[in-house]
């Protein structure tokens, strides 16, 4: 707040103060996760407001993964703080951006620490609307605007069964208090757990980007890349994961809901890995892949571990907020956030060496090779998955844990081929010199060196850190180990041939001239290869006219235009077109939802035009039709007035005489 309001009179203070209270915040962070050890809960609590039925109380509950997640926030905001000082430092709106950061922060924090259910609905209630500030802080384009209300409304959709569950979860346990939930919940106290775990779970999928309620987050990439790192990573859509592992025992008791979320699970893992192949725009890329890490982390939930959820979430924090800040690095010397353009352009991996081998570490995470810590995190998840399809789940029903395992087995081979494709295209091109805009900030790369540190190691932490869940074991076996990175392993195998392919048919097409010179150097090639080139140049420059890029790199270089060698394409085949665009779901929910529902506005705006103001309309007409008439008969003429009240007085004499005379007949 101090850094906004001394925004334009003193701008020297505003970085440090964006950055400093992040700082405390993750040191403090890690000293309450020292104090909590990963022993029993921290609880604490005092009576907010009497309600006169169920309290809601301020209180803290601390148990190990609390303590965990709140580090990983505090690490990630922190870093995204310190990179945003670089990455947006000629950004006139930057101090409100840092304050909004700062917002977006504390709220997940007040989400992570919390004990009291309402209280974590604030927290949660406010990252969405600061979501919706961040994604729309290029306001001024169509596509920002549109992002952010898409974002805002469509989580709305969800949080409106969230807050039902969560008064009707109340109602049954007496209390909004998590420890006392979760003693309800242990002693048998719910009378309708499964309305109650699918109602909050209709807010877990508009919060954490599943399926059905994905479709906001690829288009929240508008936004800032910073922002889609700290959103991705360490907020927004971690809290419904989160909520979930916190309240797992709600989910539990009711076999059915398990069943919902596995099924959830697995077509956001598998339809988000398809669309991934496809997209062009690398930050688009990043979060299909999101979403479908998010998919592994309620895979993990609908089994009944919450460890290996856990683990994941934080293990996929660290190496996917590295891949949005390498990606920005990248998107800062490319001039584009286009693979297609980036695939024509030679030495991008020599202009920016510390983005190439961070994100490459990142990827290897990512796509979850050995001995990276996605690796270990994602074996978790598929460990937890087998255990549970063989029956030896106490709470989690063995079609769950077949629906996650072979979901997660397929989905490791696509997020493999998405990785190596992203790396292939945007490392390993071929074409024009890359532009040089000379070294990038050490404030943007001494960040991703950081949070290479986590992404490599912390899979090394899956035996001692498993006393700070549940105590289940987190380290791969051998069987889920030989499924997970063979199927990876293929994938990323399948994909490099491939590209090789690619390569070779891109080589042998016409060369052409720069983007703005294609028109007409594109009508005199082959159909074929005319479509290419003009699909991928105008993917090219419609990325490289964003105003992030616009913003960090000063200027727009020619985007050489050519056939891109894209593996995507011959991975999906016919396929490709429909998984780009997300495969319709934003066509489906048009006819489904907004027509119907803007067909009902005009209906109620003509009822409201035509019938109830024809009604308001001839109320007021009589008035004024009296009106009018009375106003006639003022003439202003002193004579005319004496006149006719003369009259009125002969006419009052006449029917006086006559009634009198009737009476006196009568």
């Amino acid at each position: 707040m101090a850094g906004l309001l001394l925004g334009r009179r003193a701008p020297g203070f505003v970085r440090p103060l964006a950055v400093l209270p992040a700082l405390a915040s993750a040191v403090l962070a890690v000293l309450v996760a020292v104090r909590q050890g990963g022993g029993r809960p921290i609880v604490a609590s005092t009576e907010l407001t009497p309600t006169g039925s169920v309290p809601i109380d301020l209180s803290l509950y601390l148990n190990g993964f609390a303590a965990l997640a709140a580090v990983l926030v505090g690490v990630v905001a922190t870093c995204v703080q310190l990179y945003s000082t670089a990455y947006l430092r000629e950004d006139p709106r930057y101090p409100s951006y840092a304050a909004l950061v700062s917002l977006f922060t504390s709220a997940m924090m007040l989400v992570v620490y919390t004990g009291d259910l309402m209280v974590l609905l604030v927290g949660w209630e406010v990252m969405g609307i600061c979501s919706y500030f961040l994604v729309g802080h290029y306001w001024e384009t169509e596509a920002a605007r549109s992002a952010s209300l898409k974002a805002f409304l469509v989580t709305k959709l969800g949080d409106v069964p969230f807050l039902i569950g969560l008064f009707a979860l109340a109602t049954d346990a007496g209390s909004f208090e998590i420890p006392k939930v979760l003693g309800t919940v242990a002693a048998g106290g719910l009378d309708h757990p499964t309305l109650i775990a699918l109602l909050l779970l209709a807010g877990v999928a508009g919060k954490s980007a599943q399926f059905p309620l994905h479709t906001w987050l690829p288009d929240a990439m508008a936004g800032p890349t910073p922002v889609s790192a700290l959103i991705h990573a360490a907020t927004m859509v971690a809290a419904g994961v989160y909520f979930i592992a916190r309240l797992l025992p709600v989910f539990t008791a009711s076999a059915a809901a398990l069943v919902v979320m596995a099924v959830m699970a697995a077509v956001t893992m598998v339809g988000s890995g398809l669309a991934a192949l496809a997209q062009d725009d690398i930050k688009r890329v990043l979060a299909y892949s999101t979403i479908g890490q998010l998919g592994y982390m309620t895979g993990a939930l609908a089994v009944g571990d919450r460890g290996a959820a856990v683990f994941h979430l934080i293990s996929h924090g660290a190496f996917k907020a590295l891949l949005f800040l390498g990606a920005g690095v990248i998107i800062h010397a490319a001039g584009t956030n286009s693979l297609a353009a980036m695939s024509r352009m030679d030495g991008l991996a020599k202009r920016v060496p510390d983005a190439f081998w961070t994100m490459t570490i990142a990827l290897l995470a990512l796509a979850a090779i050995p001995p990276f810590a996605g690796f270990f995190s994602k074996e978790a998840v598929l460990v937890a998955a087998e255990h549970a399809a063989g029956g030896h789940s106490e709470s989690a029903p063995s079609a769950a844990g077949w629906v996650v395992l072979v979901a997660g087995v397929l989905t490791a081979l696509l997020t493999a081929a998405y990785a190596t494709r992203l790396w292939l295209m945007a490392f390993r091109g071929r074409g024009a010199a890359a532009p040089d805009h000379g070294k990038e900030p050490l404030a943007m790369t001494g960040v991703l060196w950081l949070l290479a540190i986590p992404s490599l190691g912390l899979g090394l932490t899956a035996g001692p850190i498993a006393d700070w869940f549940d105590g289940n074991a987190l380290t791969p076996t051998l069987t889920t180990s030989v499924l997970g990175t063979g199927a990876a392993a293929v994938g990323a195998v399948l994909t490099y041939a491939l590209w090789q392919r690619a390569m070779v048919k891109a080589a042998a097409a016409p060369a052409a001239g720069p983007a703005p010179a294609t028109t007409g150097a594109a009508a005199e090639q082959p159909a074929a290869v005319a479509a290419t080139v003009s699909a991928a140049t105008a993917a090219a420059e419609s990325a490289a006219e964003t105003p992030e890029v616009a913003e960090v790199t000063h200027e727009h270089p020619a985007v050489p235009a050519g056939p891109a060698a894209d593996p995507g394409r011959a991975l999906l085949g016919p396929l490709h077109p429909h998984a780009a665009d997300g495969f319709h779901l934003d066509a489906v929910y048009d006819r489904l939802f907004v027509r119907p529902v803007r067909g009902a506005a005009s209906l109620v705006r003509f009822l409201d035009r035509e019938v109830v103001d024809t009604y308001v309309r001839g109320a007021g007409a009589g008035p004024r039709l009296l009106g009018s008439l009375v106003r006639r008969a003022q003439t202003g003429n002193v004579q005319s007035y004496l006149s006719a009240l003369l009259a009125g007085a002969v006419v009052l004499a006449i029917a006086t005489a006559v009634l009198a005379n009737v009476n006196a007949g009568s």
